[in-house]
């Protein structure tokens, strides 16, 4: 399954690129639905791929027919559920794999990642190209990404922002949060990053989750009862 959307880059600063078109392609992946996304501006020029799962064949023969050259596997964290493909999204691209330094060695490790936690195959990658830290800027489709440390869910969980988007791997959900249950979670260092960081975000940021629908820094503000105190 494919979902398509168009979202719009503002300048504010440069009057003659006031508005640039950025396609979002979302694939739900794995066996715990995990949101994958294909981010490109036309048919033939550069892409980024985010968190591939489990049996991404969709997502490589969406590339091919869109006739994109890669720049980037970029990876919000190193759960299972969104390692799963990368290597052969790795192997059909030749993009380089962003990861953040506290899950590097989670690509390797199966007891690390999750995976030897569910019953599923065991997953294990090779190491990643490119190692976050947190604070980047990266430049990516003609376009700066910042990466943002936003931990909780796990110890090296980022989220990439560009313009009015953020990809929020899962961290947060429409109406909910991530978990914190798993090795390497943390509630309270959770909400710190939702309230400190995500919260902070322009309430038009719209939010691409690893799981579930689209939503709004906003909606999320009004809605969302781990935002608004009804649930802690």
């Amino acid at each position: 399954m494919i979902r398509h959307f168009v979202c719009s880059l503002v300048w504010k600063k440069d009057p003659a690129r006031k508005v640039k078109i950025m396609q979002v392609e979302s694939f739900v992946l794995g066996p715990v639905m995990t949101n994958c996304y294909l981010v490109y501006k036309e048919r033939g020029g550069a892409g980024l791929v985010i968190d591939p799962g489990t049996g991404p064949e969709e997502v490589v023969e969406r590339i091919r027919d869109l006739d994109l050259k890669i720049e980037a596997i970029l990876l919000t964290h190193a759960h299972f559920d969104h390692i799963g493909g990368v290597e052969e999204v790795r192997a059909a691209t030749g993009a380089p794999v962003y990861i953040h330094q506290e899950e590097a060695e989670w690509l390797l490790q199966p007891e690390l990642n999750g995976s030897t936690l569910f019953p599923v195959e065991e997953v294990s990658c090779r190491p990643a190209e490119k190692i976050v830290e947190g604070g980047e800027q990266l430049t990516l489709l003609g376009e700066t990404f910042a990466v943002l440390h936003t931990p909780g869910h796990s110890p090296g969980s980022v989220s990439y922002r560009t313009g009015s988007v953020i990809f929020s791997g899962d961290v947060l959900f429409s109406g909910s949060i991530g978990r914190t249950d798993f090795p390497g979670g943390d509630y309270k260092t959770l909400m710190q990053t939702i309230h400190q960081v995500m919260m902070e975000l322009p309430e038009e940021t719209v939010v691409y989750s690893g799981h579930g629908p689209v939503t709004t820094i906003g909606r999320e503000q009004d809605t969302n009862p781990y935002v608004t105190g009804g649930l802690e």
